[in-house]
């Protein structure tokens, strides 16, 4: 097994990107929320602790703080802004409330040589309005602020750290080396979690949960279903079918594409199931987002109960959840009513469900997914195509699910993907200068929000599609995609023209965070 980083998390936006920025050193990590057990937190292969940033302060009654079991411990331990605090409280420093709040840019100045910082003066990002006051025994200050004595500070007989700044953010200066100083000098981690290891690993651990078993995989038409399946068939052979749910709330053209990449591969064990009136019938009413999730979810489990009925016995449900799947879901690190949205995969499957999951992908960001399926020598178009969520059109149809809306969305859809395919703008990738151009993901939505128009001197009270198009790395966090206003103009017009019943098309410019990539 790999070295092992944990991040503790306190809350903040930011506690994700310093898991990004581990993986991006081929170094294993994981997130925990603060309220970790012991066994969870601490393995053998467990070689430091990261705490991360939250918002709340380390003095405020109910406030979050460190186990005891890794204050007790001897691994290396760096916090992270309210992880720095809580580092200092617990240890007998003092926290106070800051006269200076800083938030956004500042200069912190590291005059001496030491294992974690660059030395000298550098941009870091800052955003705290407490700060520690006075340091517990054993502590020196590393680096300051103008306005922030103790920007830094270090424990060198124990092995730790603070930091009030982000070191995570791509603001700091030279946020990457000192994550790096941390992990692969301090901690001397071994850079081991690559495409091959994790495959080997993940191999390993299917046939150690499945034995002589057979296992069920969901194909969804997305990315990572398709690798899973790979994966569990890499691992077990012909002891793999898998199913594909045609739930009438894919994409233009998805289940004859899945049929036509699958069918070579699988042969008989690949088994094609048209569900879609079943699925209209079940969703028919409901406009919440999370009903929808939740009902799909139940839906998924029993339509697979269904299919496999004449197939022979199945103990197993392999799926593609990822990890940002399980971060969103089970809203890591903050209260259960702060849960961003369920995945109809990870907590929207029915109680009583008969299979036990396989879940080879779940601890993978999608950049890691996509590598891993390149590693697996799948066809290069299957393993960049667009993200797709489990709930399908369901999510990107806001209010009520119906044939007719969904038939819209589709079409819409196809028309924008039609447009950035010919424009060469379908797919991510780096210009000359590292911008990010094209698409990480992009995808219509219709929203049940009808606006007056005028189409051929006749007025239309019709509703509205909003194009979205985002560029990520590990979805985690995103931008809005520039496109082109020429290619817009031309989408809009083409899906005004073409789609019945829309008179209006906008285009989606916020980011993740605030909003999410999916719209419900």
């Amino acid at each position: 097994m790999s070295d092992r980083i944990v991040i503790i998390d306190f809350g903040s936006q930011y506690t994700q990107l310093i898991g990004r920025r581990i993986r991006d050193m081929h170094v294993y990590c994981e997130l925990l929320p603060w309220t970790a057990s012991h066994a969870e937190a601490i393995t053998p292969e467990t070689r430091g602790i990261i705490l991360s940033g939250g918002p709340q302060s380390i003095y405020a009654e109910n406030a979050p703080f460190i186990q005891e079991y890794i204050l007790k411990s001897d691994l290396p331990i760096l916090g992270i802004c309210y992880g720095m605090q809580a580092l200092s409280h617990q240890s007998g420093g003092k926290v106070d409330r800051s006269n200076d709040h800083e938030y956004g840019l500042a200069i912190l100045e590291a005059p001496g040589e030491n294992p974690l910082l660059h030395p000298g003066k550098q941009k870091v990002w800052m955003s705290h309005g407490d700060h520690v006051s006075q340091l517990p025994d054993g502590y020196i200050g590393i680096a300051h602020t103008s306005s922030t004595p103790y920007a830094a500070m270090a424990n060198y007989d124990q092995l730790r750290f603070g930091l009030q700044f982000h070191p995570e953010t791509h603001h700091t200066q030279y946020g990457q080396e000192i994550l790096e100083n941390f992990v692969l000098k301090i901690c001397r981690c071994k850079p081991a979690w690559t495409s091959k290891n994790i495959i080997d690993e993940s191999i390993q651990q299917i046939r150690q949960q499945v034995g002589n078993g057979r296992v069920l995989s969901a194909l969804s038409g997305g990315v990572d279903s398709a690798i899973t399946t790979a994966l569990v068939q890499r691992a077990i052979g012909d002891r793999v079918t898998a199913v594909f749910i045609d739930t009438g709330l894919m994409r233009q053209g998805e289940a004859e594409q899945i049929e036509a990449t699958f069918r070579p591969i699988l042969g008989d064990r690949l088994v094609m199931v048209d569900a879609s009136a079943r699925y209209f019938a079940r969703l028919k009413g409901i406009t919440d987002p999370e009903e929808k999730r939740k009902f799909i979810g139940e839906m998924f489990v029993r339509e697979f109960e269904r299919a496999v009925q004449t197939a022979g016995e199945f103990e197993f449900l392999a799926q593609g959840t990822i990890y940002p799947d399980v971060i969103e879901s089970k809203g890591i690190g903050i209260s259960e009513a702060h849960r961003i949205k369920t995945h109809h995969n990870v907590a929207g499957l029915p109680e009583d469900m008969r299979f036990k999951l396989v879940e080879p992908l779940r601890l993978l960001f999608k950049d890691e997914v996509r590598a891993v399926g390149l590693e697996l020598d799948l066809p290069p178009e299957l393993v960049w195509r667009q993200p797709f969520p489990g709930p399908g059109l369901a999510v990107r149809c806001l209010g009520e699910v119906t044939p007719e809306r969904v038939a819209t969305v589709r079409h819409a859809d196809a028309i924008f993907m039609e447009e950035l395919k010919n424009a060469d703008l379908l797919h991510i990738r780096e210009d000359e200068n590292g911008h990010l151009q094209g698409s990480s993901q992009a995808f219509a939505a219709l929203i049940p929000v009808k606006s007056v128009g005028v189409m051929g001197d006749q007025r239309t009270y019709a509703e509205t599609i909003v194009l979205r198009a985002v560029t990520s790395v590990d979805f985690m966090t995103a931008d809005w995609a520039r496109l082109p206003q020429d290619l817009l103009a031309s989408v809009s017009n083409r899906i005004v023209n073409e789609v019945a019943g829309v008179n209006r098309v906008v285009y989606d410019i916020s980011s993740k965070p605030p909003a999410t990539i999916e719209w419900e």
